[in-house]
């Protein structure tokens, strides 16, 4: 089968010929017919994040079951020639992360085909690192979740970044009626969760970005709540050293607002936002900023501010997007912005990296 592997030795995605895997006695083999594009995924193979190579990329993918193992039994409700969408969190199921809805923080956490950042033994990982940027893809029978009929095989694939968005709003948890800071608005994560913050009782929303034309694009997102934008290109040159992020919310909104959702990876945009929230808000960070927030103790306290960091979803997550798009109440499909086939994977990465074109979920079709 043709696949898009990582290996060793070198920071590129290769397109190579692999073996197609052969399931396990416990294993559902998935025929893909969408897989995702993660912007970070190269960044984190530049950094060694990889933990086997070579690999097949890719730790969002949807399709049809090909096979299943010889234990897979009716019970566990997968059958050859059914509609799927893998979750890719590998975990040990048993500890107290695991046990309550917080797996993303087991120490064995590691995604199918992506990274692992654990120091201990991750006998899953191990077993399954090969991902989704391929044919066909091996995954556990408890990894395999039902896709709607109503859903696409593109949208299914991107259901784990929208399940990111799902845990990111729920760890605002904000009150009724309230007023969102979404930075990095106009990438994969801003626009899934400017999608689907009307559905956690999101009133305004204030979306920061780079670019106003972009940021204009996103506005219809959001369905009938209110969006202000704020461009950073807009904005006065001294901006980062100035505070004037901080000063154009607090103009938007005088009172500050409730809550800040913030993925951008690096800069003083995360501070900036931070400092213009209410009495009692929350930042939430899926950025992986490395830069200190430089605000002062003394006045998170007597804010009483929250700060919250979350690296991915949780099963639950994924399947509160899947309820909400079988009912049809989420229609995510206007997210899938491009659709290249596996064969131009390469060019598919290039363009991810680039952002020289407004992308806001990207997928490959084998």
């Amino acid at each position: 089968m043709l696949a898009a592997r990582a290996l060793k030795g070198s920071a590129a995605l290769h397109l190579t010929k692999a073996p197609v895997p052969e399931p396990g006695p416990l294993d559902v083999l998935v025929k893909v017919a969408s897989a995702g594009l993660a912007p970070g995924m190269m960044r984190l193979l530049e950094m060694g994040a990889f933990k086997h190579l070579p690999t097949t990329l890719g730790h969002e993918a949807a399709g049809t079951v090909a096979a299943v193992g010889a234990e897979v039994t009716g019970a566990t409700g997968v059958a050859v020639g059914d509609r799927v969408r893998l979750h890719p969190n590998l975990t040990c199921r048993s500890c107290v992360y695991c046990r309550t809805d917080r797996e993303m923080m087991c120490a064995q956490q590691a995604m199918v085909g992506h990274a692992a950042f654990g120091d201990v033994a991750m006998p899953l990982y191990d077993a399954y690192h090969d991902g989704g940027l391929a044919e066909y893809v091996r995954v556990p029978s408890w990894l395999i979740d039902p896709l709607p009929g109503n859903v696409s095989f593109d949208v299914g694939a991107k259901v784990h970044d929208l399940a990111n968005a799902v845990r990111a709003l729920k760890c605002a948890d904000l009150p009724l009626g309230s007023t969102l800071v979404v930075t990095a608005a106009t990438g994969t994560m801003g626009t899934a969760t400017v999608k689907l913050a009307p559905h956690f009782g999101v009133a305004r929303l204030v979306l920061v970005g780079r670019n106003a034309e972009r940021l204009a694009a996103v506005r219809p997102l959001a369905g009938e709540v209110p969006v202000d934008t704020v461009a950073l290109e807009e904005l006065p040159d001294d901006w980062a050293e100035s505070a004037g992020l901080t000063r154009r919310i607090r103009e938007i909104v005088p009172e500050g607002v409730h809550g800040v959702l913030d993925f951008v990876p690096q800069g003083p945009v995360m501070a900036q936002a931070t400092a213009a929230m209410a009495t009692g808000g929350t930042l939430v960070h899926m950025g992986a900023n490395p830069a200190p927030l430089p605000i002062p103790a003394r006045i998170w306290m007597a804010k009483c501010w929250r700060f919250v960091g979350t690296r991915a979803c949780t099963r639950s997550d994924a399947q509160e997007v899947l309820s909400l798009l079988a009912r049809g109440v989420l229609d995510a499909e206007e997210l899938i912005t491009h659709r290249f086939p596996l064969a131009e994977a390469e060019r598919a990465v290039a363009a991810m990296q680039s952002r020289s074109e407004p992308i806001w979920m990207a997928v490959i079709n084998p």
